[in-house]
């Protein structure tokens, strides 16, 4: 089975599918990149940096070694297959900047989905091909592989899903990987909360995978802004020719290796945050006007409701800010909650049976 998952991902052939500007590229060579020795006793007149030590006067490690190593340990990854970002989104970025040529190619999305796929490729002036999930928010496998052609460079899935919180069915992602003829980016941004396997567990079956997380959500880490990739040699290497040359500055490698390290407390908060959504999963069935509650490998609720304006309006003058999704496909009347603390979440229950009952 495993040489025949192999045999027919050697169709894709990654090369053909990188732009010949990039292909051609001399990447900029930083004095970090450079640099090769090692010791305590180096004395560095090679970047143009301020001399006296502040803490911040020095470039971070371009290549955030240390960051990667302590992924890859987590992970179970190669850190070779990493390549980090200012964000999930500069990572995104960077991939449409280097599978995708303006004005010739296009990008398939699956509403209703997160909203910086089409923004993304607003900004590279690539076409998009939209094909909307089923009623139960399931990737149309068929459909998908129908409407894509010679152009159609990246499929992107989200799973687990924004803004529905479901996973997508293995059998049909799995296809999708076996027939697409471009990159497939598999964005698991809530991945760390789901109780499926995350498919950079599979990275070296499917040579067009790119599989995308973060420390943005499960790692609590929003405001660092860190963004991951993890891809194969070939596209690794193309990313790394395009991005910034110290992309990811020093404060956020230093705060990310640290909290990559506590996996303790962080699986401690994990755990925590899926006790408080079943406990508000279940609080959110006594409010009469909430007409179904979604499931959810992620760390909020989708609930369908009589009126999502009329209840978003009351919750917000109630101090309570939460996402009206009511305008995205497939979502009319859709509200989505993200699970807080126990304190928080006991506020929003408060105030939705108040609503409830007035």
């Amino acid at each position: 089975m495993h040489s025949k998952q192999q045999s027919n991902n050697q169709m894709v052939n990654i090369e053909n599918l990188i732009r010949e500007n990039i292909k051609s590229l001399k990447p900029y060579s930083s004095a970090r990149d450079e640099y090769k020795a090692s010791g305590s006793d180096m004395v560095f007149l090679d970047a143009n940096e301020n001399p006296y030590e502040n803490g911040v006067n020095r470039y971070p490690d371009p290549k955030q070694k240390d960051v990667k190593i302590a992924l890859g340990n987590v992970k179970n990854c190669n850190p070779e297959n990493i390549v980090l970002g200012n964000g999930s989104d500069e990572i995104l970025d960077l991939i449409f900047r280097a599978f995708c040529e303006p004005k010739e190619d296009n990008i398939i999305i699956l509403p209703p989905t997160y909203g910086m796929y089409k923004v993304l490729a607003g900004i590279n002036n690539i076409d998009i091909k939209e094909v909307l999930l089923t009623t139960s928010f399931q990737p149309k496998a068929e459909e998908i592989l129908n409407v894509a052609d010679e152009n159609s460079k990246i499929l992107f899935l989200c799973s687990p899903n924004n803004p529905t919180g479901n996973s997508f069915d293995n059998a049909t992602v799995e296809k999708l990987l076996k027939e697409f003829k471009g990159i497939i980016v598999i964005d698991e941004a809530y991945i760390d909360f789901s109780g499926h396997e995350s498919w950079l567990n599979r990275l070296e079956e499917f040579p067009n995978l790119i599989v995308t997380q973060t420390l943005s959500k499960a790692y609590g880490m929003a405001g660092i802004r860190l963004g991951i990739c993890y891809a194969s040699l070939t596209i690794v290497d193309i990313l790394n020719r395009i991005k910034p040359p110290y992309n990811v500055n020093l404060l956020t490698q230093a705060h990310a290796l640290k909290r990559i390290l506590a996996q303790e407390t962080v699986e401690l908060e994990i755990a925590k945050l899926k006790q408080n959504k079943i406990q508000l999963e279940n609080a959110l069935k006594e409010v009469n006007f909430i007409k179904k509650i979604y499931p959810s490998d992620a760390n909020f609720i989708l609930v369908k409701v009589d009126d999502a304006n009329l209840r978003y309006e009351q919750l917000i003058q109630k101090g309570i800010v939460i996402r009206n999704r009511t305008t995205q496909p497939l979502c009319e009347n859709c509200l989505r909650f993200t699970v807080g603390t126990a304190i928080e979440n006991q506020r929003l229950i408060e105030e939705l049976i108040a609503i409830n009952v007035s």
